[in-house]
């Protein structure tokens, strides 16, 4: 997919809702605040990083894909960007206070391997946003556009992978975006249900050693 175009959808009225109840949910389940080192794993043109950035957090964009990363990198080029893949992170163990992956693992291959690797460089929660099966997001849009080669989970799914990169962690799963075209009922819909419910499209995991 060309950045720019992947980019732009971030602009649009429905990109930008999904964007910021994303981010606020991404935030909570981290658990840290302004100061600590962060990874983003999978940055892509590096909207996530940028808002951990704004938030006053320390982020890293690791990002395997060239064009995307130049763009990134074009676009914010007070931020750190690293050419890495999810499978093999380039850092020691305990670099980082906190790593995410928004959606990412969800067309890497090696997920189990990525998550394990992902959990080797955290000193604290790792925080992964995947693609709810079980969702009205997944009848519309699986198999298609940018979802084409996607992977999707259950909640059960992503909590039992969650448990094999990381036997013994307290893993906690969330889910936000039930009705993804981000109109006004969308919104409404999203203010009055509860993160705890297992149907918001946006399914969000965050791993921590027990």
């Amino acid at each position: 997919m060309d950045p720019g175009d992947y980019d732009a959808w971030y602009n649009s009225a429905r990109g930008s809702w999904i964007l910021a109840r994303e981010w606020r949910l991404l935030r909570r389940l981290l658990r840290l605040g302004a100061g600590h080192r962060v990874l983003d794993v999978g940055a892509g043109t590096g909207r996530f990083t940028a808002l951990f950035d704004g938030a006053g957090f320390i982020p890293v964009g690791a990002e395997p894909d060239r064009s995307m990363r130049a763009f990134a990198a074009r676009r914010y080029p007070y931020l750190g960007w690293v050419g890495a893949d999810a499978r093999a992170l380039p850092f020691r163990k305990g670099s980082f206070d906190g790593v995410l992956a928004v959606t990412s693992l969800c067309f890497v291959p090696e997920e189990e391997r990525s998550l394990a690797e992902m959990l080797r460089v955290s000193r604290a929660p790792v925080v992964v946003g995947l693609l709810n099966r079980h969702s009205l997001l997944h009848r519309r849009k699986a198999g298609r556009g940018g979802y084409r080669h996607a992977r999707w989970h259950s909640p059960g799914e992503a909590r039992a992978l969650a448990h094999r990169a990381c036997p013994g962690c307290r893993v906690r799963v969330r889910t936000a975006i039930w009705l993804p075209g981000g109109g006004l009922l969308a919104r409404l819909v999203e203010g009055l249900l509860s993160n705890r419910l297992p149907g918001g499209g946006f399914l969000a995991l965050a791993i921590e050693p027990s």
